[in-house]
């Protein structure tokens, strides 16, 4: 322990990457529990969440450790993981709760830092620097700074809310992150600059975060299986197997070279998507009749998370999954900045077809579809939008005059006359039909035909 105050007293950054154990297994584990007092806890057996329960399609997106020990992965197909684990308990995603107990899980940590970046539902980023005199009183033989910290912080959410967290421990948040996925669950593991010699470069290639499926298989081809072999290339050889930008990031990634910025504010997105994998796989003689509610339920989603930022995008693509797990994508750049469900589905739709059953579709190939998605980019936050003529054009069907000439022979907005267009008309709507459902409820009101 006195081995790691010194390491830990040689930095000014001290980061946490604190990540929620088998999150959408262990919250749905913990509302069962709630619901059923008595009743199996599904972190103990062999379960798993994904997928449609009764008819047992879809993929697995979450696991228990249990079943890992049957070499269940996620996003292997359901089918697939009942073939390894016959008994393997299934249970429906529930993301109401997955949302409920995040949201508790970040107000948890953020109590010991005001410096706290969520990078996904079950994961965020603490800046801890400069806070060892405030926890003083925990520090210990048993657990010296900064591993008192995260004691506290692993006791407290799993005393408050029933399930654990993992904790890094680092001087960047590169390091700290693969710590955090060291030995699992409710661990904490430290990964300073001194000891990735002897914790992270024997691993292989491929657990180096940020280093995927089909990079660690290039690297590997050609004799680089661990991250310490990465770590000791020659930096030209790897930029030459995977581009400038591959290249540089695995061999600096591998010497333990990351950033040190934690931000507590969320960086403007670059896009908005959502996805669904289907029930049942979709082919050609299924489309017409199945697509149709997908996209616009795609669409919807999309539209509102659009709405909720007040932001519009111009450019709507769409994505599947064919049965053979590889992703195709169409996309196409629109005249105007959107948010408008319909518009979204509209265009949606226009792409679906010519992805799946244009001349060189993927039907026309024999392909099925089991995930279907829907996206938009391109994002503006819609101040510079520019107006068609017809938003130029007031009641009376003709052009109205942007401009006035004043006395004084300057030219002037004429506010008078300029009428609100009907971009601003529809952002007021907006605006007003989110206050409505934040006050009464999701539905309370909704589009339908105008009463005669």
């Amino acid at each position: 322990m006195n081995t790691l105050t010194n390491y830990a007293d040689n930095y000014t950054n001290i980061i946490f990457h604190i990540d929620v154990n088998s999150a959408f297994l262990s919250w749905s584990a913990v509302k069962k529990l709630k619901d059923e007092p008595g009743s199996i806890d599904l972190r103990t057996v062999p379960s798993a969440v994904g997928g449609d329960v009764k008819s047992r399609h879809g993929i697995i997106t979450a696991k228990s450790i249990p079943a890992k020990k049957y070499g269940i992965v996620t996003g292997e197909p359901v089918v697939k993981a009942l073939q390894k684990c016959p008994e393997l308990i299934l249970v429906p995603g529930d993301f109401n709760t997955y949302r409920e107990y995040s949201r508790a899980f970040i107000e948890i940590i953020s109590k010991y830092s005001p410096i706290v970046q969520q990078v996904s539902i079950d994961e965020a980023y603490i800046d801890m620097s400069g806070t060892r005199k405030l926890f003083a009183d925990s520090e210990s033989a048993e657990y010296p700074y900064p591993l008192n910290i995260a004691r506290l912080i692993r006791d407290e959410v799993r005393n408050t809310l029933g399930f654990t967290v993992n904790v890094g421990i680092s001087s960047n948040k590169l390091l700290a992150k693969m710590a955090s996925d060291f030995q699992k669950p409710d661990k904490t593991h430290t990964l300073f600059p001194e000891e990735i010699e002897t914790k992270m470069w024997p691993l292989p290639i491929g657990d180096l975060y940020g280093c995927g499926k089909s990079t660690a298989s290039r690297l590997y081809s050609v004799g680089i299986r661990t991250i310490g072999d990465a770590a000791n290339a020659d930096p030209l050889f790897l930029i030459s197997i995977l581009g400038e930008n591959g290249g540089s990031y695995i061999y600096t990634s591998a010497n333990g070279i990351g950033s040190t910025d934690v931000s507590g504010h969320y960086e403007d997105a670059k896009s908005y998507s959502n996805e669904t994998t289907l029930s049942s796989d979709l082919t050609a003689d299924s489309y017409d009749k199945e697509i149709v509610p997908v996209l616009k339920h795609l669409s919807a989603s999309v539209s509102r998370r659009l709405k909720r930022d007040h932001v519009y995008g111009q450019t709507v693509t769409v994505s599947v999954k064919t049965g053979n797990f590889k992703r195709h994508s169409c996309q196409m750049q629109v005249t105007d900045l959107i948010d408008d469900e319909l518009k979204i589905y509209e265009y949606a739709k226009i792409l679906s077809d010519k992805l799946l059953l244009g001349d060189n579709g993927l039907f026309t190939k024999g392909e099925v579809v089991r995930l279907v998605g829907v996206g938009v980019s391109k994002i503006d936050d819609g101040s510079y939008r520019q107006m068609s003529l017809f938003d130029m054009m007031p009641a009376s069907g003709k052009p109205r005059d942007t401009y006035t000439e004043s006395s004084d022979g300057k030219t002037n907005t004429d506010n008078d006359n300029f009428s609100e267009s009907k971009f601003e008309r529809q952002k007021k709507l907006d605006k007003m039909s989110e206050a409505i459902d934040s006050r009464y409820g999701k539905g309370t009101i909704f589009k339908g035909s105008s009463l005669k």
